[in-house]
Formats: structure tokens, C-alpha cells, sequence
């Protein structure tokens, strides 16, 4: 089924999310091209995995909207989340599950149809083939990474939001896992969201990135702009700028 072209892949306006007396998102505005990749950046409690649990409907925002693939996520998730999927080495699958078992349970959830071939079209392409029937519990932190992987492309997702893609992989198989995201991104024109403390991967895969720091976008802009903006040598460099807020201190 084709859709029409849309302007946005994700457009968010003033997305704010609390709980209690914290404000976790901060009236947040942004928006992701179509066909682009973008980083979700900040340190830990700056508000990226909140975002992300809004952008896919697990979260309801206090207030503000959240629009993704042309739909508004309060009214119509519906319409998305055929369209998304996500991926976090950190939600573990069910362990008592083979891989198999697990990617064929989720390919029937997602309404495919040939689960089967795509169970192992995805094995052969993540290199999964030789633990494909060991149970889920059993494999190493880097297979469970790109098992999770392989469970977010089962639907050949036009938006596919990615936090830390690539941890607890070896730098070989990393650099595997950023090579086929390239690619599968050439292939189908998808659009990632991709959190990742890896400034270098964020370097190499995204056009854009958003910098948040205690619930707000504090500057955004394409990473090689952003390091000649606050004349430094990486991207690392101006996280790190960022994050300690640095700039304020100087004005001080």
C-alpha cells in the first residue's frame, strides 16, 4: 500500500510531558525531514527516551502534539505505528523464546504476511543465522543488540527510531550495523531517529541533530555546522560543551 508524499516524518509542537512535579520534555518543537537520519542527544535525564515514548504513542503528552508519517499520534496512532517500529537494546525479549520464536511471534503481531522468509532474509543479513534457535536469554549482550535490530526491520518500517543501535557491539560489528543502516536507508528512503551517546556514529550517520539538555532543545543544527559553530575538533567536544552548559558558565 503506497502513501502520500508528507512533508514531515516527525513534527512535534510544543510537546511537553510531566509527571508530577518534573518536567521530563519541555515544550519541544522539532521536526525530521522525510528520508533523513537525526540525533536525539543529551546526557542521561536530558529527555530523549521520554521523547521517544511519545513520538510512539506509549506516552501521552501533558501537553503540545506529536505528528508522525502525517499523523497526529493523540487521534490517529493507528495510522503510524504500522509504519514505525523501534529498537533499544535495553527492552529485553522473552528469554525463554528461541530468536526464532521471537522474531516469528512478532512478525504475526505486525500483520506480515511470508513471516517465515522474512525471519530469514533478516537472520541472513544480521548475521543471526547460527543462533537463530537458541533461546533469547542465552545470547551476549551484542547479539541481543542486533536481535533487537532484526525485530524493529520485520515490518520495513519507513520510520525506524533507534536508541543506542550499537551498543555492546565490538567496533568491527558496529561499524557492520552502521554500514547496513546506511544502506537499508538508501534502499527504502527511511527515515531514523537515532539516540546514541557514539558521537562518532552520530558523525557518520546523521544529517541533522537535536541537542537536549533537562527537557529542551537547546541547538540543533547538522554535526559538522554544530562543531564549527562552537569551534571544536568533534562532536564529542560540543556534547561535552552542552551537556555542562558551558557557554552559560562563561557568561557568568
Amino acid at each position: 500500500m503506497s502513501h502520500p508524499p508528507i512533508k514531515a516524518a516527525i513534527r512535534t509542537d510544543r510537546l511537553t510531558k510531566r509527571f508530577g512535579d518534573v518536567t521530563a520534555v519541555d515544550s519541544v518543537s522539532f521536526t525530521v525531514a522525510p528520508g533523513s537520519v537525526t540525533g536525539l542527544l543529551g546526557g542521561n535525564g536530558a529527555g530523549k527516551t521520554t521523547t521517544i515514548s511519545m513520538l510512539l504513542g506509549l506516552l501521552l503528552p501533558t501537553s503540545g502534539t506529536v505528528e508522525v508519517l502525517g499523523a497526529d499520534m493523540a487521534r490517529h496512532r493507528h495510522a503510524a505505528l504500522p509504519r514505525m517500529n523501534f529498537s533499544s537494546p535495553y527492552v529485553e525479549l522473552p528469554h525463554r523464546l528461541t530468536v526464532r520464536e521471537n522474531l516469528t511471534v512478532y512478525g504475526h503481531l505486525y500483520g506480515l504476511h511470508g513471516v517465515r522468509a522474512r525471519v530469514e532474509e533478516l537472520a541472513e543479513a544480521l548475521d543471526l543465522t547460527k543462533f537463530l534457535e537458541r533461546p533469547s536469554g542465552s545470547l551476549s549482550a551484542g547479539q541481543k543488540t542486533r536481535v533487537a535490530l532484526a525485530k524493529a526491520l520485520l515490518n520495513r518500517p519507513e520510520l525506524l527510531l533507534l536508541d543506542e543501535p550499537t551498543a555492546s557491539l565490538d567496533p568491527d560489528t558496529a561499524d557492520w550495523i552502521r554500514t547496513y543502516l546506511e544502506r537499508y536507508r538508501a534502499e527504502s528512503g527511511a527515515t531514523i531517529l537515532l539516540a546514541s551517546h557514539n558521537m562518532l556514529e552520530v558523525e557518520r550517520l546523521c544529517d541533522d541533530v537535536l541537542m537536549l539538555r533537562q527537557g529542551r532543545i537547546v541547538d540543533h543544527g547538522a554535526p559538522a555546522a554544530l562543531i564549527a559553530r562552537y569551534g571544536r575538533a568533534s562532536l564529542e567536544e560540543v556534547f561535552l560543551d552542552i551537556a555542562r552548559d558551558r557557554k552559560a558558565e562563561a557568561a557568568e
